[in-house]
């Protein structure tokens, strides 16, 4: 492993094993004077904020147009619909590993791009911008798997557990919850990684 990969490893480890806390003392000279690697974090952190308002662009048309805004409402047929959060525990456990925690991002987005089929079906008058949506989150995906290339990360394959096929939707009602629930929780997710990217560029 090289020495920057190691760096890389160190400090992602501290960074999302603790809840978002700013770092002190964590051996970064390496790290921070790798130009790539900075405009990377600050390419992708902007990346990112821009994908979570092109998100919330999103939430308000649904939330204007079937009048779904509160998640807390809607717990009784999230339970049905059995749509979850895409998980993120690798970049959380002690035993953090780069490898893991990118690789899991990466999958993350693209379980999403295929999820946001369902909110292009419910909301064709705003196909363009779904579209988009998943056009940046194919983009991300990509811009980080290349990034592990780059700094010799090793791509881990994780089971497909939470990520199959969306329920077939009963009723519109469904359908118009579904897509609400997969909003809210791209946007969760979204959060997870701009944070991870936000602290790392800070450092």
């Amino acid at each position: 492993m090289c020495s920057l990969t190691r760096v890389l490893v160190l400090v992602l480890g501290a960074l999302l094993g603790a809840p978002w806390r700013v770092l002190h003392g964590a051996p970064l000279a390496e790290l921070s004077g790798d130009q790539d690697f900075q405009l990377f974090l600050h390419r992708n952190l902007e990346f990112t904020r821009k994908i979570k308002g092109d998100v919330a662009a999103l939430q308000r048309v649904v939330c204007d147009t079937f009048q779904l805004c509160k998640e807390e409402e809607l717990l009784l047929v999230q339970q049905d619909l059995r749509i979850t959060q895409v998980a993120l525990e690798q970049c959380h456990r002690p035993s953090f590993q780069a490898e893991a925690c990118f690789s899991q991002i990466r999958d993350g987005l693209h379980a999403y791009h295929s999820s946001l089929t369902a909110v292009l079906e419910l909301l064709p008058s705003h196909a363009g911008l779904v579209e988009t949506l998943q056009l940046d989150a194919a983009n991300l995906s990509s811009n980080i798997q290349q990034q592990m290339e780059d700094l010799g990360l090793d791509t881990v394959t994780f089971p497909a557990e939470g990520r199959g096929p969306l329920p077939a939707f009963s009723s519109h009602f469904q359908h118009q919850v579904g897509g609400f629930l997969i909003l809210a929780n791209f946007q969760r997710f979204l959060e997870t990684a701009y944070r991870a990217l936000r602290h790392l560029a800070r450092l």
